[in-house]
């Protein structure tokens, strides 16, 4: 990985919801939407693991991986600050804080896919007898409180879509067959899509990474061509300085010689 790419630490003010501080570069749009895909990919594991901090981590490790660096704290905090600009747009009816709130659609795409899945978890469970309910588990409060407005947030679309399979609930066996397959088929035609788009901004990373190695080798072997080219200057140079040396030497032996031979004539 090119070490070039990492944003070094500085001070700056964050205004896409990444907060505050005296310390850490702002985060740009680019780092936010390779972030969010990041956590749009762990987003099922954070459900099903108590271990966040762990996960944060993991986060933290991709976003070297794609050049950036964010601890794990750092990662936890913009996600905080993000979702709470996202509740803000959410509870608006109007369309402009969402149009000013950049990344309000990717957040949206995940909660989207988490609801799906919340859905299908509980259609399975129906369809099998179950009256199994989905737990959302968290070891960090701040992740329940979290987790707890956003599902005040979504409930009313989660009880809508509730509401729809109820009205075919006469025909339990074919309702809950035909929901669960409509379900799982949108769930992972969601997953599909973030996994897709984190793919290719991945190898637009890699390629971004691969050409900029390739320019910086290109630019030492020009820096090489030019050391030798200069080396060989310097050689012809001090060449020429020698032979004009000997030359003068030559002449200066001559005279003396003519001189010598006046002196013995006379």
């Amino acid at each position: 990985m090119e070490h070039g790419h990492f944003r070094h630490i500085g001070g700056s003010v964050d205004p896409n919801g990444g907060g505050t501080s005296d310390r850490i570069l702002q985060w740009s749009v680019q780092e936010t939407r390779d972030f969010l895909m990041i956590r749009a990919v762990l987003d099922q594991t954070f459900m099903e693991t108590k271990r966040n901090k762990l996960l944060w981590e993991e986060a933290s490790r991709k976003m070297m991986d794609m050049g950036y660096n964010r601890s794990a704290d750092q990662c936890k905090a913009k996600w905080k600050n993000l979702v709470t600009r996202y509740k803000g747009c959410e509870t608006m009816e109007d369309e402009v804080p969402r149009q000013q709130f950049p990344f309000f659609n990717d957040i949206q795409a995940i909660f989207e896919a988490r609801m799906q899945k919340m859905i299908w978890t509980e259609a399975e469970g129906q369809a099998s007898g179950s009256k199994r309910r989905v737990t959302q588990l968290s070891s960090d409060d701040d992740d329940e409180n979290e987790e707890s407005d956003l599902e005040k947030i979504s409930g009313g679309k989660i009880k809508k879509k509730k509401a729809i399979r109820s009205s075919t609930s006469n025909n339990p066996s074919g309702s809950n067959s035909n929901n669960l397959k409509e379900i799982l088929e949108e769930f992972m035609k969601q997953q599909m899509q973030i996994e897709m788009q984190w793919m290719r901004t991945f190898e637009a990373k890699e390629e971004e990474r691969r050409l900029k190695e390739i320019e910086w080798q290109q630019k030492m072997e020009s820096l090489e061509n030019e050391r030798i080219m200069l080396d060989q200057r310097w050689r012809e140079r001090e060449e020429q300085r020698m032979m004009r040396e000997e030359a003068r030497s030559e002449k200066r032996d001559a005279l003396i010689k003519e001189i010598l031979n006046k002196l013995k004539g006379e």
